[in-house]
């Protein structure tokens, strides 16, 4: 933005300079050099009314030798002559004499107003002596253009310095101008950049600035304190509920494996099937606790190697899946892959995801974890050959109690979900040739050196679609 700013004004100056500048400098040059023209014109009339008295009045040739030492002495070159356009006198220099002086000669003496042309850094004027239809000679003197060159260079330069020193001063000043706006303006994104990635405590500097962003930041700084005010009130009120439900649900539990110790025949199955419901509604608790803790989660991004979490989430669940009579295994490419993720996070998406496949496959069935790099993505593959889902089904899968026919609770996708998305990743689920669910994990590659987006989360629980 501040370069912008600057940019732009730096370009309007220069154009107003140069509008205003350039005319200017022109103008002054025309005017000097008609000025010296006027000038030259006036010295060559003053020779040549001398000349007059001399060629018509048969004077002595005293006062025309006067004024052309006079000239000579300036540093002018002059020459008069007669009515035949011969040389009656001049000075020593030769530069009002030859071809382009007699040509101006003949056009003084036919009457015609001569073109004065410039000869080699010498401006030529021609005037008649006498009257201009029946003149009595001609006058012809030469001035060095070299101080009219120095008056021009001495115009142009004053322009070019003023040019500059007006671009300087712009600069300067649309420098400080964008870095007034601008300056706050980048405070207060950092500091929205911050409160987005979770640190509810940071407040924008409502300092130096132009008044509508110092606005902006007493704005956001209300926003910000009541965002933290509902934040902490929402975890409040969750961990308060959960603590109030986990603790008549286990007094519930407790008291009914109380009687089902001495109960028989129907009350026995009665109460069985009562601590079933209560361990549902545990289980339920549980899964709501974490879902609301994922959602609140906004991770440090730090490098994990899929390969090894794999191999070790792949370990872990290989006892579960054999007494289910259910092959797990994980494939994997020559070159390992690191993904930028939260702290434990590929732990629990994956536990998630192979819980819920060791639900779903029957026995003698198969789960398969493989990955491949697309990009700048890592793709992480879930396969089973279990009974898979319908296209209803899976478009409301990662929903919250979207599916109404899970065997569970419908949590454990969308906690799946919520942990893939807000890594800067992508979940879809995709039939298995052959029949099954295939869960696609596009995970973010780490790049060396990548920003640090806010606080490390906090490791959320384990979850699986019961």
């Amino acid at each position: 933005m501040t370069r912008r700013i600057t940019w732009t004004l730096l370009v309007l100056m220069f154009v107003l300079l140069v509008l205003a500048v350039v005319p200017l400098a022109v103008s002054l040059t025309a005017r000097e050099r008609v000025a010296y023209r006027d000038s030259q014109r006036a010295a060559t009339r003053v020779i040549a009314a001398a000349a007059e008295e001399h060629l018509s009045d048969n004077k002595p040739p005293t006062v025309m030798r006067q004024e052309l030492d006079a000239a000579a002495r300036a540093g002018d070159c002059a020459a008069v002559y007669d009515t035949s356009g011969r040389v009656v006198a001049s000075t020593s220099c030769t530069a009002a004499r030859g071809e382009e002086a007699e040509e101006l000669v003949e056009d003084v003496l036919a009457g015609h107003e001569p073109e004065p042309p410039e000869n080699e850094g010498w401006l030529v004027a021609a005037e008649p002596a006498g009257e201009v239809r029946r003149p009595a000679g001609a006058v012809v003197l030469a001035r060095s253009a070299r101080p009219l060159d120095a008056r021009f260079a001495t115009i142009w330069g004053w322009s070019a310095a003023i040019g500059v020193a007006g671009l300087a001063a712009s600069a300067l000043l649309s420098v400080r101008l964008a870095r007034w706006v601008s300056r706050p303006l980048s405070t207060l994104d950092a500091s929205a950049r911050r409160l987005g990635e979770g640190v509810l405590d940071e407040r924008a500097d409502v300092g130096p600035g132009p008044p509508e962003v110092r606005r902006l930041a007493a704005t956001f700084n209300t926003m910000a304190a009541r965002t933290e005010a509902l934040v902490h009130g929402h975890r409040a009120v969750i961990a308060d509920v959960s603590h109030q439900l986990r603790t008549p649900l286990t007094a519930l539990r407790l008291r009914l494996d109380v009687l089902a110790a001495g109960a028989e025949g129907d009350t026995a199955a009665e109460l069985g099937a009562a601590q079933e419901e209560i361990a549902r509604l545990s289980r339920l608790v549980d899964g709501l606790l974490a879902v609301a803790r994922a959602e609140q989660t906004t991770p440090r991004p730090t490098p994990v190697v899929v390969d090894e979490v794999v191999a070790e989430r792949v370990a872990a669940w290989s006892p579960v899946a054999e007494e289910r009579d259910i092959r797990l295994t994980a494939v994997f490419e020559e070159s390992a892959s690191t993904v930028a993720l939260g702290a434990g996070h590929l732990e629990q998406i994956l536990d998630n995801l192979i819980a819920n496949a060791v639900d779903a496959v029957p026995e003698g069935g198969s789960i398969g974890l493989d990955r491949g790099t697309v990009g700048d993505t890592v793709r992480v593959f879930v396969r089973d050959d279990g009974p898979g889902m319908t296209e209803e089904a899976k478009a409301v899968a990662f929903r919250r109690f979207g599916n109404p026919k899970a065997r569970g609770a419908g949590l454990g996708l969308a906690i799946v979900h919520r942990l893939v998305t807000v890594n800067g990743g992508t979940a879809r689920l995709q039939d298995t040739p052959g029949g099954g669910l295939t869960v696609v994990l596009d995970l973010p590659l780490w790049q060396e050196g990548g920003p640090d987006r806010g606080e490390a989360s906090r490791s959320l629980p384990v979850l699986k679609e019961m």
